[in-house]
């Protein structure tokens, strides 16, 4: 019998009122794609997990727990794509406390020897996903979202994200 797994990842996650303000900035580029990702699935992710052992579950909250960042502040002032994810996206440049924050996810998540996929940071909130081809995008007004902490998410499919714990900044 194979071992159950969860699939996890590391994220900033959004209060209502960010939320809402994404919503209002996605209208700018409404319709590029019909699947339009639900508000409710918003997030940042910071470190993509894949699929663990639930087993391990305890020990990446423990691990997490223990990392102290500085909270921050970020700007998201644009939109963007990538093509190969074929996704369109609303995102900033990545302020330095969040930057440390992935570090230290990242080399925690190392150190008790999980194996991941450590892609390049690239800080975006996905608005649309089969995105074909690429978009002309406006400027949207910059939303600025005050980051005072960071959860642990895991994906179900076909259902909301769910948020497991979170942690201050």
């Amino acid at each position: 019998m194979a071992a159950r797994t969860r699939r996890l990842f590391f994220a900033c996650w959004p209060n209502d009122q960010i939320r809402q303000a994404v919503i209002q900035r996605r209208q700018l580029i409404d319709g590029l794609s019909r699947r339009r990702v639900p508000a409710h699935n918003f997030h940042l992710t910071l470190l993509f997990l894949g699929n663990q052992p639930a087993s391990r579950l305890e020990e990446i909250q423990s691990v997490a727990g223990e990392i102290s960042t500085a909270s921050f502040g970020f700007q998201l002032d644009r939109f963007g794509w990538f093509p190969g994810a074929r996704v369109a996206w609303l995102g900033g440049e990545a302020p330095a406390a969040v930057c440390e924050l992935v570090s230290a996810l990242t080399t925690a998540m190392d150190g008790i020897g999980l194996q991941f996929d450590a892609r390049t940071f690239h800080p975006h909130i996905t608005l649309f996903r089969q995105v074909g081809q690429r978009p002309d995008f406006p400027q949207p007004a910059p939303l600025e979202w005050s980051v005072s902490e960071f959860a642990l998410i895991e994906s179900i499919s076909s259902k909301p994200y769910q948020v497991l714990r979170k942690w201050p900044v």
